[in-house]
């Protein structure tokens, strides 16, 4: 779409939006002032919980012998699903399938069987390793491919998309291959580990401190345990060191313990799981098998894809039933397939249950996407880039590009500028003259190879669950003054917080230093979605400023009354309010509002309009709008290890109309990091008998400073404002910039090809560690026969 950039009149006054502004906690972080949940002031009385847990991965529980717990030193209380004064589940997606304690059947290894309240975490720790349990134990099944060898189990209903006649489209194709990938999982590794603090109160009253990014789900999670309503339950969250979608399910479990043990025992309760535990009993994020069949022509277009997305899910459901979905949602990334069907397996395994982690099922869904281009471009012996760009939708000109926008869940892409911001990042990075200068250097260099891959990203925003894109804040304005904002979202790290308070400050021409933001609670904003889904300034930047223009309505009202002017000559201004030809300060507005009994607090709300999605037939318009970006990566392998360097990445990624572009380009930095960790060094490994390998620092890698790219240029997309009426015009940057990192895993497969004069697809998998890269280096050397 040609006019996709055009220009969009925007009326914004100068102010605090659009400006870099530092992290409402940054100070606070570097001198270790931020408060986190265990850095609460311990309360009177307050114990310890710790969970005890099965010691095989799949059987049955026969027995369990806990008069060793109840004897340990400090020991207070052990509890058990009998101690449940409710309904003994905390499944998010109310499956029944997850029990708080298991009470016969054992599902995962370190699944929780009752929990120790002692006088002392350490107590308490060491008191839950002393229970008798007795077993029949069963072989689990730990992978993909067990799961589907003894039958294929489902954790949830699969989801097929489908458009054109496939088994047409396919035969009719010039050519056709077909293949099948591995994407590896990712543990989510928040600095803060899980944690929750329970202080029970009168009446049955529980007020829950907890780390987590859904701080309703926790609430309703803790009313139904414990038997109580809602209103008795309140949650709060003024940050959390981490989350990446980790603690938007995952907190559920430890809350309703914290809880359950301080209803129990009447006495606040704290319950924080070493990192080890904390990494066994949480879930991660999916791995995938992607099975396709590609049909396409010589000129590298395709004609039809079929492929299959297979999920090792967990236990239970959890939100395995979105997370596969949207793996399909993201499985053609930029590329208009003319004809199509994607089919998601979300297959049971006896393995910790997975969930939710940044970008929530696309990564791995263009990860297949970009894998379909590899191959073709093998196949073609064309540039991948090149094939990249003859698949976009829209094509290149105005009568390739008629009907070339409809998604494979039947959603036209009405902002496409993938093309715009491909041949940007291609002139800006002179990716023609490095990868010709690199195949030539590759051909002089016998060991250490060079890649160079250039991927594109567009992502989806919005949550797929319809109901969730809704937000509600709460603003006071007083008397001198100064504002107290509190919205539903919740702040991890990435700079929420300061965006929305940005807006309020904007809104009513205030400096950001009048602006107070409180921590995130549901006795303030009921029924709150999770902050996830990118969606956390869109929906509540647009919440707060829906309740300052409420508040402004009033003090407009007011003033044209008081002073005697038109409400149209009244103007809210940086630092100052125009009434007529006159000007006052906000404070002295608000205190002669006040005088006169105007109401100065408002609740906002907001809805994202215009989506809708009909899961049974496969189609709707699930997506508000769709975020983009291009990243550019080189490496350098060594193909005797198979050890590399990323040795440069510019990035150029559409943030809109930038709301902070301080916050914005830390995103983008963060999330490729992030990224680039999960698709190279991070690596889950279960062992037969179902037990986590890599559940610690010690045998978990992710990236540290010196993995950063020796040249990391990361640019904002300018001019771009986002064509729908978001808050302040502005784009998500919360998941997007995470997918940037294909980049890297397509110039390591660039790199290993050179092996073989870049004649056969080394079909690298992820992640691609350094023993990945040098089997493929050896697969791609054999097959062309050297």
């Amino acid at each position: 779409m040609a006019d996709a950039r055009r220009k969009i009149d925007i009326a914004v006054e100068a102010g605090p939006v659009g400006s870099a502004i530092a992290h409402d906690s940054a100070v606070r972080h570097v001198a270790g002032e931020a408060v986190y949940i265990d850095d609460i002031a311990a309360p009177e009385g307050l114990l310890h919980a710790y969970l005890g847990t099965s010691a095989i991965a799949h059987g049955q529980l026969l027995s369990l012998d806990l008069a060793p717990v109840r004897a340990a030193p400090g020991v207070v209380a052990v509890l058990t699903a009998a101690d449940i004064p409710g309904v003994n589940d905390i499944s998010s997606t109310h499956r029944h399938d997850e029990p708080v304690f298991a009470t016969d059947r054992i599902l995962f290894h370190g699944q929780p069987l009752f929990a120790v309240v002692a006088q002392t975490r350490e107590q308490a720790r060491r008191a839950a390793t002393l229970a008798e349990a007795e077993y029949a134990e069963e072989a689990p099944l730990i992978d993909i491919a067990a799961a589907r060898t003894a039958g294929g189990a489902l954790v949830t209903e699969p989801l097929k998309l489908e458009r054109g006649d496939i088994a047409a489209a396919l035969a009719a194709s010039p050519r056709r291959l077909k293949g099948s990938m591995a994407v590896g999982g990712q543990e989510h590794f928040y600095l803060e580990s899980q944690v929750a603090l329970a202080v029970p109160g009168e009446d049955g009253d529980m007020q829950v401190f907890v780390s987590t990014q859904h701080p309703s789900e926790v609430q309703h999670m803790v009313a139904v345990v414990l038997g109580l309503g809602s209103h008795a339950v309140t949650v709060e969250v003024r940050r959390m060191g981490g989350g990446f979608g980790g603690k938007e399910t995952q907190a559920n479990l430890f809350a309703c313990v914290a809880a359950l043990c301080a209803r129990k025992l009447k006495r606040p309760v704290k319950l924080r799981p070493n990192r080890d535990d904390d990494m066994a009993i949480t879930g991660k994020r999916h791995d995938f098998v992607c099975d396709y069949e590609i049909g396409f022509d010589a000129e590298g277009r395709i004609h039809a894809i079929d492929a299959v997305y297979a999920a090792r899910c967990g236990w239970n459901a959890d939100l395995s039933g979105p997370v596969t979905d949207r793996a399909l949602f993201h499985m053609d990334n930029c590329y208009f397939y003319p004809a199509v069907r994607a089919r998601s397996e979300p297959l049971l395994t006896h393995t910790c249950s997975n969930t939710a982690f940044r970008g929530f099922g696309g990564p791995q869904g263009m990860v297949g996407a970009e894998r379909f281009i590899e191959e073709i471009a093998f196949a073609t012996g064309l540039d991948p880039l090149e094939v990249r760009r003859r698949n976009l939708y829209g094509g290149n000109s105005s009568s390739e590009g008629l009907g070339r926008d409809l998604t494979p869940y039947h959603q036209q892409v009405e902002d496409n500028i993938a093309g715009e911001v491909i041949a940007e990042l291609e002139k800006r990075c002179d990716y023609q003259a490095r990868r010709a200068a690199i195949r030539e250097a590759n051909a002089a260099s016998p060991i250490v190879k060079r890649g160079l891959a250039l991927t594109p990203v567009k992502f989806g925003i919005s949550f797929t669950a319809t109901w969730y894109n809704q937000a509600g804040a709460l603003v006071h304005v007083y008397t001198d003054g100064t504002v107290a904002l509190n919205h539903g979202g919740t702040e991890m790290g990435q700079g929420l917080h300061t965006k929305v308070a940005q807006v309020v400050a904007q809104a009513f021409g205030l400096g950001l230093d009048a602006v107070k933001i409180t921590a995130t609670t549901t006795g303030k904003v009921p029924n709150t979605s999770a902050t996830a889904a990118s969606s956390g300034s869109d929906l509540n930047g647009m919440a707060a400023r829906d309740a300052c223009e409420t508040i402004k309505k009033r003090l407009t009202g007011f003033a044209a009354r008081h002073w005697q002017e038109r409400p149209e000559d009244i103007a809210f201004l940086p630092g100052r309010v125009r009434i007529g030809t006159r000007e006052i300060a906000f404070r002295e507005l608000v205190q002669a509002a006040y005088m006169a009994r105007i109401q100065l607090s408002a609740t906002g709300f907001y809805a994202t309009p215009k989506i809708h999605w009909d899961r049974k037939a496969g189609r709707g318009r699930p997506f508000y709008y769709f975020a983009y970006g291009a990243a550019a990566a080189e490496v350098a392998i060594d193909t005797l290890t198979g050890e590399y360097k990323v040795e440069r990445v510019d990035i150029l990624h559409d943030c809109g109309q930038s709301l902070n572009p301080a916050i914005d380009r830390g995103q983008i930095e963060g999330g490729f990091v992030q990224g680039m960790g999960w698709l190279t060094t991070e690596e889950l490994v279960w062992d037969g008998k179902g037990r986590l390998w890599t559940h610690a620092p010690s045998t978990y890698k992710i990236p540290v400073a010196s993995d950063r790219p020796r040249i990391f240029n990361v640019h904002l997309l300018e001019n771009a404002p986002n064509r729908e009426p978001t808050i302040h015009r502005s784009k998500a940057v919360g998941e997007p910039p995470l997918m940037l990192a294909i980049s890297v895993l397509h110039a390591l497969s660039d790199a290993v090809a050179s092996v073989g004069g870049y004649r056969i697809c080394p079909r690298l998998d992820a992640p691609a560690t350094p023993e990945r890269v040098l089997d493929a280096v050896e697969r791609v050397r054999a097959e062309a026969g050297l």
